[in-house]
């Protein structure tokens, strides 16, 4: 799966972000708005023809979970 179909939810010092190419980040303070904001947004590119992946990493940066969501 190319960069252009991947949203990646990602800690920073103070908050999570929401990366996807083609919008400026997101900020969240919380964790679980920042995941549940890259589930929003995957499932809306979706129904426009577009598979996108959803990556979850912990504050350590390992990947904690995947989510795919095909192209409707």
């Amino acid at each position: 799966m190319s960069a252009n179909g991947i949203i990646l939810v990602s800690p920073l010092a103070d908050g999570w972000a929401v990366l996807c190419a083609g919008i400026e980040p997101l900020v969240f303070r919380s964790g679980a708005r920042a995941e549940a904001q890259a589930k929003r947004l995957a499932a809306c590119l979706a129904k426009l023809g577009r598979a996108v992946q959803v990556r979850i990493l912990d504050r350590a940066r390992n990947l904690v979970g995947t989510q795919l969501y095909p192209a409707t």
